[in-house]
């Protein structure tokens, strides 16, 4: 999964990005997006990994992309949100960053801190471009039809499902709220629609805030978070073994990287199962509502196509009776097939004709 971090400038967007990956953002340097794949905490692996004695343990990672923040009120910042959202296309979920902290050595833009003004300029920017591509292809579509083809009626019904997308957007309704269907899905994916993906807001907030637990209701926003990025980017930078210390004199459990994380999984939609053998023990990320057989499919091509059955224990179970022996003695090792719908923490053992 690829998570592009985007907002306003000044937001906290690189210091977020600085402390969920240890990657230092010159402020100096040219605006250019900067990518980092990173692990995702889970330490369900670790114990499974521990029952097995694997020779290699494999996480999973998800990609986070920190985009410049451009002002979105004057034709330069115009021009270079443009120049920038094919990356911003690309990610399969957006996190957008708003200030909510003052700090008078650092201005504000349009000189005043608002969270929810923020988010709606940004949510409205991304209304836009959405609204542009759309009204370009319905655009093309008239005009093809106007000449004898043969794709008539697949172009007819691709300027209907496109006619209700901008009558969403011109409503300023997201996307996401309008295309449900699997085969509207598939219809549009090549577009990218920016309102169509799932949406992480962080509000990030002083540091005296930061362990705080503030409601935020932002419509048409799968999840939201609050965070203070510049002090979790300086604890980032702290030697792993002290990090624990300074977490906990500020009333944190987890550093902004597990949490952010663990909040677009839930965002995304996605869940995460394991395998084991001698070799390798590792985790593996599939839609939630993925069956056996997607799951299969995750791991290899060949065992989705000879797929046979999934012998699947849920974690719980397989801790509480030590390893897969003991939990198959208790029955609580399932025979699955390739309908099964795969549980976040499952533990599969996929057998496959050859």
């Amino acid at each position: 999964m690829e998570a592009a971090i985007i907002g306003l400038p000044k937001s906290g967007k690189s210091a977020l990005f600085s402390a969920v990956t240890g990657v230092v953002i010159d402020p100096y340097a040219p605006p250019e997006a900067h990518s980092k794949t990173v692990h995702v905490p889970d330490p369900r692996l670790a114990h499974i990994a521990e029952l097995g004695r694997p020779k290699k343990v494999t996480e999973a990672t998800i990609e986070f992309v920190d985009v410049p923040g451009c002002l979105l009120d004057d034709a330069k910042g115009q021009e270079e949100w443009r120049r920038l959202l094919p990356v911003v296309r690309q990610a399969d979920l957006l996190v957008v960053v708003v200030r909510d902290f003052e700090n008078p050595a650092v201005p504000a833009y349009k000189d005043r801190v608002d969270a929810n003004a923020d988010f709606e300029a940004v949510r409205e920017e991304m209304i836009f471009a959405d609204l542009d591509a759309v009204t370009t292809r319905i655009e093309r579509i008239e005009k093809a039809l106007k000449k004898p083809t043969k794709t008539h009626d697949v172009e007819k019904r691709e300027l209907a499902l496109l006619t209700r997308c901008r009558e969403a957007l011109e409503s300023e309704a997201p996307l996401s709220s309008v295309i449900t269907a699997d085969d509207e899905h598939r219809q549009v994916s090549s577009f990218a629609f920016l309102t169509e993906k799932p949406l992480v807001g962080v509000r990030n907030v002083s540091d005296d805030r930061a362990a705080a637990t503030e409601s935020w209701d932002i419509p048409h926003v799968q999840e939201t978070i609050s965070l203070c990025a510049s002090m979790e980017a300086e604890i980032a930078m702290l030697d792993p073994q002290d990090r624990p210390a300074f977490l906990a004199d500020l009333g944190l459990k987890a550093p902004a990287g597990d949490r952010l994380i663990h909040t677009c999984y839930r965002a995304g939609g996605v869940i995460c199962f394991f395998t084991m053998n001698a070799e390798e023990a590792r985790a593996w990320t599939i839609p939630k509502g993925s069956t056996a057989v997607e799951a299969a499919a995750k791991v290899h091509t060949d065992l989705a196509r000879g797929f046979i059955r999934a012998e699947t224990v849920s974690y719980q179970d397989l801790m509480a009776h030590k390893d897969m022996k003991g939990a198959k003695a208790a029955g609580r090792v399932r025979k699955e097939g390739k309908n099964y719908v795969v549980e976040d923490g499952d533990l599969l053992q996929i057998l496959a004709s050859t």
